[in-house]
């Protein structure tokens, strides 16, 4: 059965349901919103954004808006971190809701029985089953949950033609392990060389078998979590993941942790000693999220940090947040990797390289736009002839947003090249105390 909707007081009609569009009511009014029998109230200035009519929307988290619907290929989305997170909401039929394993999923009976106290979060984010209704919530937020479970909590049910029927609800936890149906296991991360791709959403999967055997490429970035998070994932599963690699897919899981830039609920510290905790902090959430996603110990996972231009304010504590990352992942049996820009980046963890060479990520990946797909020094922007993140293990993001179209299929994607051999990097533990030694004694962590 279609789900229904009902746009009532304070709407514009039906341009509310146009990706983009804002509601103009008058300021004290809000929004009243019927859906599969729920009526909801939303502050005036959300968006309302139908995904049954505008599958292609994209589910952005850095503006308020009530998604309704299931997701469809948010082939529109771009960005890969934001400064500001939103408060957001996506309703969609618990039946046929994907089983997500990155983000929390609560099953109650009806909105207004959400428990007390909202579940932790590492990516800002969490699903509420609510079993009455036969809807599937998720909300997401900036700083705190408090205000859009609100909007859910204060929700009132409304008459329907006919009771949803509610389909099957999972939360992350243990997932299968990666097979290929009877043959030969593959590993999630072999040896790969050549050109990879990211793009802010898990494409569809008809998009990435089109692609697979369309495209040049043969590495996906795919971004697993973090409260700098751009997108929603509602198509991240474990099953995407197992079907990604058993076609033959080098995965390169990302985690959107604290930024250097000013903001209470994505920025990193200006304190070193603060920003290493928020390094250990990022590496248990992205584990956390790699568990569920069936991504085993040894796993390369990415902490995205963008581009910084304050040097002397922020170089410290990127330093001081990387290097606590990759000891954590380290500790917990991970492998360590990051994305940083040439222009400060590379520079500050080049600088820093000697300080501590068994805490740097084991594997660099650099954004510089100079559409040269090489890792050689000078396109990651290292010293020349340097021994730093020598040997397969370094990605070079050369191309950054545009439309690419292979297969009759378009996505809006960064265009990398790869060289990492996860097997040439050594053990995944590393001896956690000899990281942290080799700042001198009275100094904070870099």
């Amino acid at each position: 059965m279609a789900p229904t909707r009902t746009l009532l007081s304070g709407l514009l009609g039906a341009a509310l349901l146009i990706p983009g569009a804002t509601a103009a009511p008058a300021a004290a009014e809000a929004q009243t919103i019927d859906y599969h029998g729920l009526r909801l109230a939303l502050p005036a200035d959300w968006r309302v954004v139908d995904l049954d009519r505008h599958p292609d929307a994209c589910l952005r988290l850095d503006l308020p808006t009530l998604y309704l619907g299931h997701a469809g290929s948010q082939s529109e989305c771009t960005g890969r971190a934001v400064a500001a997170r939103a408060d957001t909401l996506h309703l969609d039929p618990l039946e046929g809701a994907p089983e997500r394993a990155d983000i929390p999923t609560v099953t109650v009976d009806t909105a207004t029985s959400l428990p007390e106290a909202p579940h932790r979060s590492a990516s800002n984010e969490l699903r509420y089953a609510l079993l009455r209704p036969g809807v599937m919530a998720t909300v997401s937020y900036g700083a705190a949950p408090d205000g859009v479970r609100r909007v859910l909590t204060r929700s009132r049910a409304v008459p329907v033609a006919a009771p949803p029927a509610p389909g099957p609800v999972a939360g992350p936890g243990a997932s299968p392990a990666l097979s290929t149906d009877g043959a030969k296991p593959r590993t999630v991360q072999e040896a790969f060389k050549g050109e990879g791709f990211d793009a802010c959403t898990a494409p569809p999967q008809k998009t990435m078998d089109t692609w697979r055997t369309a495209s040049p490429f043969g590495a996906i970035g795919v971004y697993i979590g973090g409260p700098a998070r751009a997108c929603a994932q509602p198509r991240l599963t474990a099953r995407w993941i197992q079907r990604q690699v058993a076609a033959g897919w080098h995965l390169m899981p990302i985690w959107v942790g604290p930024q250097p830039w000013h903001n209470a609920a994505t920025g990193m510290s200006t304190d070193p000693s603060e920003a290493n905790a928020q390094g250990r902090t990022a590496a248990e959430g992205a584990v956390e999220a790699a568990r569920s996603l069936g991504l085993p110990p040894g796993t390369l996972l990415y902490n995205d940090v963008e581009n910084h231009k304050d040097r002397a304010t922020w170089d410290a504590p990127v330093v001081s947040y990387l290097t606590a990352w990759t000891v954590r992942l380290h500790e917990l049996g991970y492998r360590s990797a990051a994305y940083v820009s040439a222009s400060a980046g590379v520079k500050t963890l080049s600088a820093h390289h000697h300080q501590a060479p068994e805490a740097m990520p084991d594997v660099l990946w650099v954004a510089r736009w100079n559409l040269s797909a090489s890792v050689s020094d000078a396109d990651m922007g290292l010293p020349a002839r340097t021994t730093q993140w020598a040997g397969p293990r370094r990605a070079h993001q050369f191309r950054g947003d545009h439309d690419a179209t292979y297969g009759g299929v378009t996505l809006t994607i960064d265009r990398s090249w790869v060289d990492v051999d996860p097997s040439a990097l050594g053990p995944a533990a590393a001896a956690p105390a000899a990281a942290q030694a080799a700042a001198p004694a009275g100094r904070k962590p870099l």
